[in-house]
């Protein structure tokens, strides 16, 4: 028997982790896992908008130019072009306004996919 007043030893602790820090590390992990995709879809989601917008630059930059390679200056009003660039149905719509100079004309080309307008660009062409 020990006498009064001491106390027991006590007993090592057994090496590993307890419950509750298994469990906040789990919730740390889940946590980081859970922003890591959020942002690798917004990437995802960036990466095809760009691919997107450049496709319908093409189809406005190909518009324009050629307008610039006929030999007339170009009649005012509205009017569409179908664009195909990478499987990608797009349309071109160019508006030719008249500018102060009777030299030149103000166009515009708005790209549209799916009734979507992607981008507008605007420029002016000169008679000669």
């Amino acid at each position: 028997m020990k006498p009064p007043g001491t106390t027991h030893p006590r007993r090592p602790k057994p090496p590993g982790f307890t419950l509750v820090e298994v469990l906040v590390a789990l919730a740390i992990v889940a946590v980081s896992l859970i922003s890591a995709s959020q942002v690798g879809g917004a990437w995802v989601l960036n990466a095809n908008r760009q691919w997107q917008y450049q496709l319908a630059q093409v189809c406005a930059d190909n518009a324009l130019i050629a307008l610039r390679l006929s030999s007339q200056l170009p009649g005012m009003g509205e009017r569409s072009i179908d664009c195909t660039q990478a499987q990608r149905e797009m349309r071109v719509v160019l508006t030719v306004r008249a500018t102060p100079n009777p030299s030149f004309r103000r166009v515009e080309a708005q790209v549209f996919e799916a009734q979507t307008p992607l981008i507008r660009v605007q420029t002016v062409i000169g008679r000669y």
